[in-house]
């Protein structure tokens, strides 16, 4: 469901220009986020590059996983 809200001029150009560049509708990237800050609230010890990066492979699916092939002894 979607819900009208009010947010900050400067904050709505930020997420149209990180939008445009990320391939997003303006309304994507501000929940994309919004999903990044409260993963990154909810789990402190985590850099948030990691949680980034963490959400956005959990939307490519697995369609675009490669296979893990370990380099270390057999």
């Amino acid at each position: 469901m979607s819900m009208p809200v009010r947010i900050d001029d400067q904050l709505y150009e930020q997420a149209k220009a990180h939008a445009h560049a990320e391939r997003r509708t303006i309304a994507g990237q501000l929940e994309f986020w919004a999903l990044v800050g409260k993963a990154a609230l909810d789990n402190p010890d985590l850099p948030i590059e990691f949680v980034r990066d963490l959400l956005i492979a959990r939307a490519e699916g697995s369609t675009l996983a490669t296979e893990f092939v370990s380099q270390g002894k057999r």
